[in-house]
């Protein structure tokens, strides 16, 4: 099972990206956790651009979300808000088919983030996703930036992810039978 990583942060060091990393490392066997590194090359939507032919960049991404199991996002907030390199990115995903019915978790690294996680959630009712509830979820405290190793050692951060993951996984098993 592939299962696609978005990390709303383009910072080098975010806590979003770090948990992702940390999935990669509790995935069970079977299990591959893939970080999309796109974010920050796809062009601002348009969907004049869009009904002629897709960028590059963006058909990339669509085929990324088509060829996988499920998607999960881990996403900071910014002003109240998505970051808009997250939203142009689901964005350019509207318009194709390849999220509808794909389970999808959000995974909010802080437990101050409430506003874009709220918003996350509802951009994604509006793409008919197939949301996993149980594996959607609010970190207790936000991680240290950095390479995921610092949410490893941590059970309190580790083992509601490696949960989520098991929901996630077990979602998408049950959808594909």
């Amino acid at each position: 099972m592939r299962i696609l990583a978005i990390s709303g942060s383009l910072r080098a060091k975010s806590s979003s990206t770090a948990v992702l990393l940390a999935l990669q490392s509790l995935a069970p066997a079977g299990t591959s956790v893939e970080l999309y590194e796109g974010l920050a090359t796809l062009p601002h939507f348009n969907p004049d651009v869009e009904e002629v032919s897709l960028p590059p960049e963006a058909a990339a991404l669509r085929a990324r979300v088509e060829s996988c199991s499920a998607v999960l996002i881990c996403s900071p907030e910014y002003a109240h808000g998505v970051p808009g390199s997250l939203k142009n990115a689901l964005d350019w995903l509207v318009g194709g088919h390849e999220m509808v019915g794909k389970p999808v978790a959000v995974l909010n690294p802080s437990a101050h983030s409430t506003f874009a996680h709220a918003q996350l959630l509802e951009t994604l009712k509006t793409m008919s996703v197939a949301l996993v509830p149980y594996a959607s979820i609010t970190l207790a405290r936000r991680p240290a930036s950095g390479d995921g190793r610092d949410i490893l050692a941590d059970p309190a951060l580790a083992d509601p992810l490696r949960e989520a993951l098991l929901y996630v996984v077990q979602f998408a098993e049950r959808l594909s039978a």
